[in-house]
């Protein structure tokens, strides 16, 4: 591919990934497709057409997507995590069991060894087998002969409680307690400022009417923490929303809603935003949210396993 296809290919794979954010499937999968045209070799513009198919609610579609990328990279990471999701989302547990299968040989092969864990519990827990049961057995012993890192304890404690039916006391995963959550520091007394709920969604509607992106997007965010403080998430996804429409893919806003998301509790869009996130943040070499995706997963999503190469 020569540099100037690149360049085209890398462009498309980015409006895609914006347009997802901005949650506009329709351009969404126009760009994808237009990258896959680009490079039809290629298995990523095919996994994002595929995300968006589904979150479409087009399972046919979006498998044949996902089957498609796997057709060019057999151990696609997000082509069989998407093809489980989908699966799983029909009913279909045995097929999306054997996605898990081909996702946890790739991760081990790749080295990742709690992931690869993590991803042959949850075919056993969707569908028993003792081939199965065989795997994760392996994996566990291997997890408790390795180096006692706290990600690999706890996939070692979450492998053993489905072979065992039970939750295992952390303690006895490697002779340690290296699973064992520390004692909650104190943590200071924070005073909040004065607050005013209505005179901060009117200055973000005034900044979003004023036309200067910098300042609507500062003062959204200022009226999205105070909102968040007061416990008015809705009121503070509404302030990002409102910057948005004047700045659609500034980072910080998605950043700000993908901790209001999961605030929420709406885990999966807050993943599905996360990534989104990364991917972008990844094609413009933007270090600074890379930083803020990685703190977020850390802190936020420590038990995610798309984000643990972010992570670490």
């Amino acid at each position: 591919m020569s540099e100037a296809l690149y360049e085209r290919y890398k462009d498309a794979l980015r409006r895609g990934h914006m347009a997802a954010l901005r949650g506009d499937h329709g351009a969404a999968l126009d760009a994808y497709g237009e990258a896959a045209r680009i490079a039809p070799d290629r298995a990523l513009p095919l996994v994002g057409l595929g995300n968006v198919l589904a979150q479409l609610g087009k399972a046919t579609e979006a498998l044949a997507a996902f089957d498609a990328a796997l057709g060019h990279s057999p151990t696609d990471e997000g082509a069989l995590r998407g093809r489980t999701e989908v699966l799983v989302g029909r009913g279909d547990r045995a097929g999306a069991a054997e996605s898990l299968d081909r996702l946890a040989a790739a991760l081990d092969a790749a080295g990742r060894l709690p992931d690869a864990t993590d991803a042959a519990r949850r075919g056993l827990e969707l569908a028993e087998s003792r081939s199965r049961r065989r795997t994760v057995t392996t994996f566990a012993d291997r997890l408790r002969a390795s180096a006692a890192d706290p990600a690999a304890g706890e996939a070692l404690t979450r492998a053993l409680g489905v072979l065992q039916g039970r939750a295992l006391d952390v303690t006895s995963a490697f002779g340690a307690s290296v699973g064992q959550e520390p004692e909650p520091e104190d943590e200071p007394e924070l005073v909040a400022p004065p607050f005013d709920p209505s005179a901060a969604t009117a200055a973000v509607e005034a900044a979003a009417e004023s036309g200067d992106p910098e300042t609507a997007i500062l003062v959204a965010l200022d009226a999205s923490a105070g909102h968040r403080a007061a416990g008015s998430v809705g009121a503070a996804i509404d302030a990002c929303y409102l910057a948005l429409g004047v700045s659609p893919a500034d980072p910080r806003l998605h950043l700000a809603l993908v901790e209001l998301y999961l605030d929420r509790g709406w885990r999966p869009l807050a993943v599905d935003k996360l990534a989104l996130l990364s991917s972008l943040a990844a094609l413009s070499d933007d270090a600074a949210t890379l930083d803020r995706v990685a703190a977020i997963a850390a802190t936020r999503l420590p038990d995610e396993p798309s984000f643990k190469t972010v992570q670490g």
